[in-house]
């Protein structure tokens, strides 16, 4: 940042009120803008941290239908639910509204009539998707179809979910209604368009020349969409859900959802400051940051600047736009439709008091520079290696250590020796770089700061051996204690905007009352003071927690393969004659028993109506624990050749069905058979 500025605006993507939010928006939007946000406040430097819900969109009439409610009643739903989930995981916004709000429905109708007026939109008509048995257009994500890229048959209008490509409703194969499940038909009509191409000369300008410091993610993807040349933007759709357009004849159409939610951010803090809003959007000296995920990039760096540019009235442009890339799961994308995440709201009744535990490990594996993947097994190793061991054990130790000889209360500082300097010296560093980080938008890098001075602190306790000195020299073990405590106390600032929670218990122990940057590598805590007691400010998190979360997204997994099964498809015809070949029977497990060095393989002990048992060796030993299978009745097929496996011969071959979520199920009679009985 080479300008001062007065204040910073900060405004994160307004979440969709179709369903709660995750970890994957969390660690893209929420919790970095919160970190920046608290350190400003820490600097003393003024800042307002605005968001909302964005209650506009297809997506979410598309639910209201599913569930049989109206589209209010869903974003009253989720818009509370989002609320409260932000709030206990301590995002700090000073203010969190909603776009359908009267405010917001006044401004962005202001906003396009002030357009509009002024010639800034440009009409076309253009051929829709109508759906003749529900009377209506159909936005895109109200056709569903065949994708003509993977041939996914319910790909959306807009997207293909299974292959990521962006379509629009008319490149679907064989489309159909999502309201009704008819066939659309191509009809006319009159839409409002943004002319892009117009601005496209000041924007490049603005980006290309302007902001060489953006992130190259940022940088890159605006300098493709220019480069491939702008062109207008509809502003209006055919819809019954969401702002009026409020132009005389446009009855039926709404503003676009991306021309309605970034106004949201003028809406919103018209809510927070009705008298002196516009300090905050149109006062050179404000700074605009636009916290924002990489798929909200075009949106915020190209469409929003040039709808303000339109607008004109000395609207600021934002300074920087730091999106994140995405966070995946377990190896796999998160994904909202397939319940493929996890849910801030679960996560924060599952793990009460832990809210620190996941604002730490979303910063500490931040999608900064390329997407990540968040793991259950990193989150609790990170828990108890990092946050436990060091930071937690570090502060313990100091506040048990000055209970232990000094009954609580804080020490006075003696004559300080090199190696209390060289701590000093070293947060001294240490700040130096963490505020460098904060300010250049490199959380990871600045959390690693963070911890440093609980490496730091840790190391100095170790080297200076308070407890060997105490009975030789208890006037050294008061400076030692002193400047721990001093550490402590500079723990409390820099962590308080990666974990507020622990931050505030720390200071209260401390006594520090009001922090502030310039405690950092200070001496705030002072002698004579009595201390709180010590407590435990992180836990471990045991195998058997972790292992319940891992349950919880295999069960996910298998009830996603179970609803997205499709029948393999049926092999090549066969005779009467051919199948009349195969003998299938019917036989009662004897014994049953795991083949020696071969995971999949069991050996089956099979009464089949005959004087001798018959072996089968089958490979479903991952399926199936052998005395579960003893004294099942089985099918199997009695005339398949003899095979050696493993050094067992094989005298048949047990029939499963495979399931949709890739499990096996041993064909069995419904009712008890006689054993040897053929199938017929």
């Amino acid at each position: 940042m080479s300008k001062e500025y007065k204040r910073t605006l900060i405004t994160t993507a307004l979440p969709y009120t179709n369903g709660p939010v995750h970890i994957g928006h969390l660690a893209g939007v929420y919790v970095p803008a919160d970190i920046y946000a608290r350190y400003l406040r820490l600097a003393g430097r003024p800042v307002t941290l605005v968001g909302g819900s964005d209650e506009h969109g297809v997506p979410i009439t598309l639910k209201a239908r599913a569930e049989g409610v109206t589209p209010q009643d869903i974003v009253d739903r989720y818009h509370a639910l989002i609320k409260k989930s932000f709030e206990g995981l301590g995002i700090s916004f000073d203010v969190y509204s909603r776009t359908t709000s009267d405010i917001h429905s006044e401004t962005a109708s202001e906003f396009f009539s002030h357009l509009y007026e002024n010639g800034q939109f440009i009409e076309k008509e253009s051929m829709q998707l109508y759906d003749p048995e529900a009377g209506q257009f159909l936005a895109d994500r109200y056709v569903t179809g065949e994708c003509p890229h993977c041939h996914n048959p319910k790909a959306y209008g807009d997207q293909c979910e299974a292959c990521g490509t962006s379509l629009n409703a008319t490149d679907l194969i064989n489309p159909h209604s999502a309201i009704t499940g008819s066939v659309p038909e191509l009809r006319p009509t009159r839409h409002w368009y943004l002319p892009l191409d117009r601005w496209e000369p000041a924007l490049r300008e603005w980006i290309l020349e302007g902001h060489k410091e953006w992130k190259s993610n940022v940088y890159g993807q605006c300098k493709s969409w220019l480069d491939m040349g702008l062109q207008p933007r509809a502003v209006s759709r055919d819809l019954s859900w969401g702002v009026p357009v409020p132009v005389e004849g446009a009855e039926g159409k709404v503003l676009y959802v991306w021309f309605d939610a970034p106004i949201g951010y003028i809406s919103n803090t018209k809510e927070l400051y009705p008298e002196s809003w516009q300090t905050w959007w149109k006062d050179p000296e404000t700074r605009i940051i636009n916290f924002i995920g990489k798929d909200n990039i075009v949106f915020h760096c190209i469409v929003f600047p040039a709808m303000l540019m339109a607008y004109g009235d000395n609207f600021q442009l934002p300074d920087n736009v730091p999106a994140n890339e995405f966070l995946n799961l377990e190896g796999d994308k998160i994904s909202t439709s397939r319940n493929w995440a996890v849910w801030l709201h679960e996560y924060l009744e599952d793990f009460p008091g832990k809210q620190d535990v996941l604002r730490y490990v979303l910063t500490a594996n931040a999608p900064e520079t390329k997407d990540n993947d968040f793991t259950w097994r990193d989150f609790q190793a990170r828990n108890n290696n990092e946050l436990v061991a060091i930071l937690g054990n570090f502060i313990n130790r100091v506040i048990v250590l000055t209970h232990k000889y000094f009954n609580g209360i804080v020490p006075a500082e003696g004559q300080l020796e090199d190696i209390d300097k060289a701590i000093y010296a070293e947060m001294d560093g240490l700040k130096k770089s963490l505020t460098d980080n904060l300010e250049n938008f490199h959380f990871r890098e600045a959390l690693k700061d963070a911890m440093a001075f609980a490496r730091a602190g840790n190391k100095y306790l170790q080297e200076t051996e308070p407890w060997k000195v105490w009975k030789e020299n208890p006037a050294r073990v008061e400076t030692v204690l002193n400047v721990c405590l001093q550490v402590c106390a500079s723990l409390a600032v820099v962590m308080e905007p990666f974990m507020p929670f622990m931050s505030d218990k720390l200071s209260k122990i401390l006594g520090l009352g009001k922090l502030s940057w310039d405690m950092i590598g200070s001496k705030p805590v002072a002698a004579g003071t009595t201390i709180g007691q010590p407590e435990f400010l992180f836990e471990k998190i045991d195998d058997a927690t972790i292992q319940a979360q891992v349950d919880r997204l295999v069960e996910t997994k298998r009830q996603n393969d179970i609803r997205n099964f499709k029948p393999a498809p049926v092999q090549a015809e066969i005779s009467i004659d051919d199948f009349g070949k195969m003998d299938l029977r019917v036989g009662t497990v004897i014994s049953c028993e795991r083949v020696k060095k071969a995971d999949k393989l069991l050996k089956f002990s099979i009464n089949d109506g005959t004087e001798t048992p018959r072996t089968i060796v089958s490979g479903i030993a991952k399926h199936y624990e052998p005395e579960a299978l003893v004294g099942k009745q089985v099918i199997f097929v009695a005339n398949l050749a003899p095979a050696k496996i493993r050094g067992i011969e094989s005298q048949g071959m047990i029939l499963s069905a495979l399931n949709a979520d890739g499990s096996l199920t041993v064909a069995s009679p419904s009712t008890e058979a006689t054993p040897g009985a053929q199938v017929k």
